[in-house]
């Protein structure tokens, strides 16, 4: 019996994922601090609409999509080390600069102090112009914050492939991803405490630091797995199992050809996997985005009120808790089915599909005049389903890329589906905000199955919301219905 055989197996793999799912966890934080201070902190000092808001969330999108298609490009030429440091640097950098917008803005327009703006007369032309100004600001801002986000996803995709054979990957991402539910979670409850306490300057400050204590942790921490120290023989066996390789596990560290950036879009499963990130994304984004205004204009619960936070905190808690499982179905189809891993992962897709259906729900349940319980309770339950399938439905189609392509193209090739899913967002989230402030000047003029004014504009979006899954899984399988890993001839 060979060492590899007979040593116990050290799971190191696990520390990776662990400093994957603290990375993902502040990317989040860092990207919930303006929606859950704009419209109880930030609107009032610089006279913001939601349109005002809907623009800022939508340039973010395009932005981050835009930057998404070279951020893979670039961690596969960095390496996912130095890459995931550059970007981690580079969006807690443009967190804590969101701080100096209002200062900014006060010498720009030349008003003595935080009173004096929000003493501005609502409508005038001092008022517009501070909210273009300090809109400007922002976007600037949210500009560096999207070019360090836009790395976060390509390197964590890469460093799962490098750490974990394909069977695991989906469980792997689902723990890592639910870095994105927790951080949602932690973000009610800490940051508007923090803006009541300390000012919102303060608090884009202290949860943008926290990306540089991860940045000290990570240069200690992660090697490739065939020569850190922390990781033996037989758990480099384990990683690469679906290597064919000799006797010696160290040997397999070969990431395979190269796909050029043009080729990358010639084949059909690049094509599938932007389509799937394109229907999807956004949804999670309006939701992320939108829920702590949709609280606080339907219910009058302010972001910073206890019960504003209580919905939110639960909204994300029922996301963190079910969506974790998300990647262990894949895990059992694939272990006890003896299915292939493309095939497991696309029939988890399909009934993680169909959680998003829920949001059909959410606002005539909101409207519902008899209800037993605060009417404000269901649509945080319900929002928090269709999120909890989104993150599931997300751990998984992340992990199509490492099934389909080799380990030297996953970051470039989850960087352009991660572009195709800003865009989706930048789309959604244009369009809502427009909407939201068309319905509300239109009031009752303004209807849409029963509903009027915002409630209205709020159930078309849920509509989309809702079918935006099922839709993108159809094509996805059309385009690509069995497993077919690209081969490419070196």
């Amino acid at each position: 019996m060979s060492p590899v055989q007979t040593t116990k197996m050290t799971n190191y793999r696990w520390i990776i994922c662990s400093m994957l799912f603290f990375a993902t966890t502040v990317n989040y934080m860092d990207r919930q601090v303006l929606s859950l201070t704009w419209k109880d902190f930030i609107a009032p000092e610089f006279h913001w609409t939601d349109a005002d808001y809907g623009t800022i969330t939508s340039v973010f999108s395009i932005l981050y999509a835009v930057f998404c298609l070279f951020a893979g490009k670039f961690i596969d030429w960095m390496g996912t080390k130095k890459g995931y440091l550059w970007a981690i640097f580079v969006w807690s950098l443009g967190a804590c600069l969101h701080a100096i917008c209002g200062w900014v803005t006060m010498q720009i327009e030349g008003v003595e102090s935080i009173a004096a703006l929000k003493a501005v007369e609502a409508g005038s032309m001092t008022a517009l112009s501070i909210a273009t100004v300090s809109v400007y600001l922002f976007l600037f801002c949210r500009a560096i914050l999207a070019l360090g986000e836009s790395g976060n996803f390509p390197a964590a995709i890469k460093v799962t492939a490098e750490y974990f054979p394909k069977k695991d990957r989906a469980f792997a991402t689902s723990i890592f991803n639910a870095g994105a539910s927790v951080g949602a979670l932690a973000a009610p409850i800490s940051i508007p405490p923090l803006a009541e306490v300390f000012g919102w300057e303060m608090a884009f400050i202290i949860i943008g630091g926290l990306g540089f204590v991860w940045m000290a942790l990570w240069v200690f921490v992660y090697d490739k797995p065939n020569k850190s120290k922390h990781v033996n023989a037989a758990e480099l066996t384990y990683i690469n199992q679906d290597t064919e390789t000799d006797e010696d596990p160290k040997n397999a560290n070969d990431e395979g050809p190269t796909i050029s950036f043009a080729k990358c879009f010639t084949y059909k499963q690049t094509w599938s996997f932007i389509v799937g990130k394109f229907m999807t994304d956004g949804v999670w984004w309006f939701y992320l985005f939108w829920a702590p205004a949709y609280f606080s204009d339907q219910f009058g619960y302010k972001s910073s009120s206890g019960m504003g936070q209580l919905l939110i905190f639960t909204l994300y808690f029922i996301v963190t808790v079910l969506s974790i499982f998300g990647g262990y179905l894949p895990k059992l189809f694939v272990e006890k089915k003896g299915m292939n891993p493309y095939a497991g992962r696309m029939l988890a897709m399909l009934i993680f599909a169909f959680f998003p259906l829920f949001a059909l729900f959410a606002q005539p349940l909101a409207m519902w005049e008899n209800s037993p319980i605060d009417p404000a309770w269901w649509p945080a339950i319900i929002i928090g389903l269709a999120g909890a399938g989104h993150q599931a439905w997300s751990a998984n189609i992340f992990s199509t890329v490492g099934d389909m392509f080799p380990k030297s193209t996953i970051a470039t090739i989850t960087g352009i589906g991660a572009m195709a899913g800003g865009l989706g967002s930048m789309l959604i989230n244009k369009i809502s905000g427009n909407l939201f402030t068309y319905a509300e000047g239109q009031g009752e003029a303004f209807t849409f199955l029963g509903y009027d004014g915002k409630p209205a504009a709020y159930m078309i979006v849920f509509c989309f919301c809702a079918v935006a899954y099922l839709i993108g899984w159809v094509v996805m399988k059309t385009l690509v219905p069995k497993y077919k890993p690209v081969v490419v001839e070196e």
